[in-house]
């Protein structure tokens, strides 16, 4: 998997199907080089007003497709 044509810009939804944001960067465990977290802006109008990241560990990630779904409270 490339990681940038992959995943970055991939918008992420929360269980209820609402957009979280978009993958800006990853986090990689340095012994294992296994993607620990990702890195989520908000987009939209928020994006202007505030900059703010969300970093969302991978055991939260449900799947990853066209777009990524996290896990709802029934998942954990």
């Amino acid at each position: 998997m490339r990681i940038k044509d992959e995943l970055f810009g991939k918008e992420v939804l929360d269980a209820d199907v609402q957009i979280v944001g978009k993958v800006y960067d990853v986090v990689f465990d340095k012994v294992t080089f296994e993607i620990t977290d990702l890195v989520i802006k908000k987009t939209g109008f928020s994006e202007q007003i505030k900059a703010s990241e969300n970093v969302i560990p991978m055991e939260l990630v449900k799947v990853i497709g066209d777009k990524i779904l996290l896990k709802g409270e029934d998942d954990i």
